[in-house]
């Protein structure tokens, strides 16, 4: 199989890809690769994977994730970086104090460019709010986001579950964008 690289400095990024994608000749360039100002999450990825292939010229994986809070009308979207620098977890939970529906979502997009052609793939996962923040900090963690996101089926925040829990729950209204890449890379 070709190289694939993955242009990132995101720890829990790096440990899920390395997960799924074991059978691939995946390389890691730690890089921060600049994020453009946009609510369209394919379209940072795109933008991201773009900006990786120029830096290494070889093919390249971008995995770019929003949060939607329905209550919120969606609030933060694909500006997760920038609540999370400006009002943090505490900002978050208190814009949702009183609230009753505490339904949310990752959605991701996983970007593959090999200097001619784009292929993207979408992932979900559904899930509601905790009241508070709950958890440990895990090296597997991607966001601060996993000390208030208990998946759908599920009693706990990602920050309170195990890394067994965690690998092995079963993922109710669950898509991840990085496995399904997984399978089409190996069919390719």
């Amino acid at each position: 199989m070709d190289e694939i690289i993955f242009v990132t400095h995101n720890k829990g990024k790096i440990a899920t890809a390395q997960k799924y994608l074991k059978n691939a000749n995946l390389k890691i360039f730690e890089y921060d690769l600049e994020e453009p100002r946009s609510d369209d999450i394919k379209y940072i990825s795109k933008y991201k994977v773009e900006e990786g292939y120029n830096l290494v010229k070889k093919p390249c994986i971008s995995l770019d994730c929003g949060f939607w809070i329905d209550e919120l009308n969606g609030f933060p979207k694909a500006f997760v970086n920038f609540a999370l620098d400006s009002i943090g977890i505490d900002g978050i939970l208190k814009l949702m104090e009183g609230k009753e529906n505490r339904k949310c979502r990752f959605t991701e997009c996983l970007s593959y460019y090999d200097g001619k052609k784009l292929y993207q793939f979408m992932g979900k996962h559904e899930g509601n709010l905790s009241k508070e923040k709950l958890g440990e900090d895990r090296g597997a963690k991607w966001s601060n986001l996993w000390y208030i996101f208990k998946p759908a089926g599920y009693e706990k925040t990602l920050a309170q579950m195990t890394d067994e829990e965690r690998n092995t729950r079963k993922r109710i209204e669950s898509i991840e964008a990085i496995e399904e890449f997984a399978k089409w890379y190996e069919k390719k």
